[in-house]
């Protein structure tokens, strides 16, 4: 019965082909518009550590003082200073933990015919690889003895080592990079999580790192960060040295913890390092205080998806409502203009379920056929989003997962938009279309 059914509505389609592309050019138009649309608004909204939201977290220190302004209602900064991330990098207490900066390098290949090029770079702990789960093709991170004594390692990304070496297992080999030669220790697989949640306030869409380094190396080879910078107070900043023993901040910190219980001591043990350092004379603040915030909460304090893609969002959804409601008319003056073919099944025996399924898998296959062009209709303007706004180019991509919700959303929204023809059509009075025959 499914393919005598799926038979009659294919006929039905071919004999009123005008109308029957209308409806599919209709939801197409529709599903494409949400499509991108929801794309944009899903890879935004995408928390690529969940299963770790329990485990990952982000540190933030009030070490200013009060009635400066930060931007952030809890009146907290989303980086630290240098020597505090230094101090408690030297304290023993999460499970891994990592100071990290943005930050480039001038790479210049082996090669003498090849020209000089600029690579985004990292500077972090060994623990930055487990605690983000990043994946090695060859060698390993950096020993903790090299991050303790600064050496010049690197691990590069397998897009860095194609571009220098062609491929394979360069572990052992050197890059010069700023005028400093760093020994390649491992080979990662290109790590593009999206969002950039480690690094969101540098750009949440920024591309991926290539080249990470040792955070130790910072004074030794005095990396600069490419990332913000931002002060509470009147300070010389004359030599790197300077920078480092200011109170700006400018270093992201990450921890990973066990469970609820670790992250309330591991509390406990900030609020005594800051109760430390206003001994010290810093943290003039009352209210000095520090926050961990997992990834999830992370992304929401960032805002990374802003007010107005949720309102691009909703009228994108509201504009394929208007392509359903359009195609609600369609399929009543298609259905009404074929009645006389259901009277007459009815009056042969049908049943009006029968009519219904009918009339139904007719609008089941349009919904399909709308969802494919619709989905293509998505694919073509998240393509133009990427021309138009290099930002976007991660960000502008359709996963499967995202291509199966367009398809099944197209089809659940066609059966609801042609429940109603279709139930009217299943009751039609068969005596009224043999009279007329």
């Amino acid at each position: 019965m499914l393919a005598y059914h799926l038979k009659l509505a294919w006929l039905s389609l071919k004999q009123s082909p005008v109308i029957s592309a209308l409806m599919v050019l209709a939801i197409a138009i529709g599903i494409g518009t949400a499509g991108t649309s929801l794309t944009v608004h899903y890879t935004m909204s995408h928390n690529p550590m969940a299963h770790k939201d329990d485990r990952l977290y982000a540190l933030q220190l009030k070490s200013h003082e009060d009635g400066h302004d930060t931007d952030n209602e809890d009146g907290l900064y989303y980086q630290i200073t240098y020597q505090d991330a230094v101090n408690l990098s030297q304290q023993a207490g999460p499970l891994r933990q990592s100071p990290m900066i943005r930050t480039g390098f001038t790479v210049k290949p082996g090669k003498p015919d090849a020209y000089p090029f600029i690579a985004d770079g990292r500077a972090a702990t060994r623990d930055f690889f487990p605690m983000f789960e990043v994946s090695f093709l060859h060698g390993a991170p950096w020993s903790a003895e090299q991050d303790q004594l600064a050496s010049p390692v690197t691990v590069i990304s397998q897009s860095l080592n194609d571009k220098l070496f062609g491929g394979g297992n360069n572990v052992g080999k050197t890059i010069d990079a700023n005028g400093k030669s760093y020994t390649v220790v491992g080979i990662i697989e290109d790590y593009r999580p999206q969002p950039l949640f480690y690094d969101v306030n540098n750009g949440a869409f920024h591309m991926h790192e290539e080249m990470f380094i040792p955070f130790s190396l910072l004074p030794v080879h005095e990396v600069e960060a490419w990332g913000n910078t931002n002060g509470w107070k009147q300070e010389e900043i004359n030599s790197y040295g300077d920078r480092l023993t200011s109170e700006q901040y400018w270093v992201q910190y990450w921890v990973e913890l066990d469970g609820s219980e670790h992250k309330s001591a591991y509390l406990q043990q900030l609020s005594a390092y800051i109760e430390q350092q206003q001994s010290l004379g810093r943290f003039p603040s009352e209210t000095a205080v520090a926050s961990l915030r997992s990834v999830s909460q992370w992304l929401a304090y960032n805002e990374v998806v802003s007010e107005d893609n949720r309102i691009l969002l909703a009228l994108s959804f509201l504009f394929l409502l208007v392509c359903l409601v359009n195609m609600v008319g369609l399929l009543l003056a298609k259905f009404l203009r074929r009645a006389n073919h259901a009277g007459i099944r009815r009056a042969l025996g049908a049943s009006q379920s029968q009519i219904l399924a009918q009339h139904m898998m007719e609008v089941m296959v349009i919904g399909l056929l709308g969802g494919l062009l619709g989905s293509l209709f998505s694919l073509l303007g998240l393509a133009g989003l990427r021309q138009l706004y290099p930002g976007y180019d991660q960000l502008a991509r359709m996963d499967f997962t995202i291509l199966v919700a367009l398809i099944t959303l197209s089809t659940i929204a066609a059966l609801l938009a042609g429940l109603f023809p279709a139930w009217r059509i299943g009751r039609t009075n068969p005596a009224t279309y043999l009279k007329s025959q």
